[in-house]
């Protein structure tokens, strides 16, 4: 059963904004915690179902698969886990539109390097937290009065991405 608490598509809203102000984000194979590393995820506006990333082809990530990706806002009043599953991208048009000389850096042989891994998330399910609580929660909190009904306001479970 599907369900979210909160107000899913307010959170949703936010989480994009939040990703697309600070883009990092850990990545991890589903089952494998060793996997999981610090990785820049590459958005596009116009296509919030899905999620690149440019690794190498040393990488755990080539094996594919499904995939969570776990992200902390650049404020701290943000947070998400995302489902989806990895598959390699083979647009190069894709490619090139997230190429970019931040990229670059982490590849001797610019472009055509061929220890790049292109690969794209489908993103399935999200559990979306916000942390923005506003002066009079904080106040409430130091004060020690409880603030549970606000804070799930901002809580969504199962929020189709």
């Amino acid at each position: 059963m599907k369900y979210a608490e909160g107000n899913a598509d307010k959170l949703k809203t936010k989480m994009w904004k939040a990703m697309a102000d600070s883009n990092y984000v850990f990545l991890e194979l589903d089952g494998r915690p060793k996997s999981a590393v610090p990785m820049t995820a590459q958005l596009d506006k116009d296509a919030n179902s899905a999620i690149w990333f440019f690794g190498h082809t040393h990488s755990d990530f080539t094996d594919l698969g499904p995939a969570t990706v776990t992200f902390a806002g650049k404020g701290h009043d943000m947070f998400a886990r995302i489902n989806g599953t990895l598959v390699k991208e083979t647009s190069r048009e894709r490619f090139d539109h997230f190429w970019n000389n931040f990229v670059e850096a982490w590849y001797d042989g610019g472009k055509e390097d061929p220890e790049i891994f292109f690969m794209r998330m489908d993103l399935g399910e999200a559990e979306i937290w916000s942390a923005e609580l506003g002066a009079l929660n904080t106040a409430k909190m130091a004060l020690g009065v409880e603030v549970r009904e606000e804070g799930e306001e901002r809580h969504a479970k199962h929020v189709d991405l």
